[in-house]
């Protein structure tokens, strides 16, 4: 799994691009709100359908924050199956460590962890 600032599926090609990979937020005050971002999942060995579902969680006291849904069908056990998922505007309290975990008819398949931090302003410089 990778977060990212954008997925785009290529519609010719259904290759993916991923822009702006991250593993940290940073915020300049809290509560925060992030416009958007995009979750990309890359899963092996699946076959038949799948009720997904993708939770972002708070993990100093496991708060469930947002969640989201989708159903998809695997037709080929070889041939990997990518998901992405499309997130706008979510709002985080406070810093800390967050995880999206990804889960399939009810079964943790996968998780990422990225941290939410406060930004820390640089003293102004002086001038000769």
């Amino acid at each position: 799994m990778l977060i990212c600032d954008q997925a785009i599926r290529e519609e010719g090609t259904g290759k993916v691009s991923l822009i702006g990979i991250f593993e940290k937020i940073q915020a300049d005050k809290f509560p925060m709100a992030h416009l958007g971002l995009a979750v990309y999942a890359k899963v092996t060995d699946a076959l038949g359908d799948y009720d997904v579902s993708l939770d972002l969680v708070r993990l100093d006291d496991l708060q469930l924050l947002g969640q989201g849904q989708a159903h998809a069908t695997v037709t080929d056990r070889l041939t990997p199956a990518e998901f992405v998922f499309h997130l706008g505007f979510l709002e985080f309290e406070r810093p800390g460590r967050y995880e999206f975990r990804l889960s399939a008819n009810g079964q943790h398949v996968a998780g990422k962890t990225f941290d939410v931090i406060l930004l820390e302003q640089a003293p102004p410089v002086e001038g000769d």
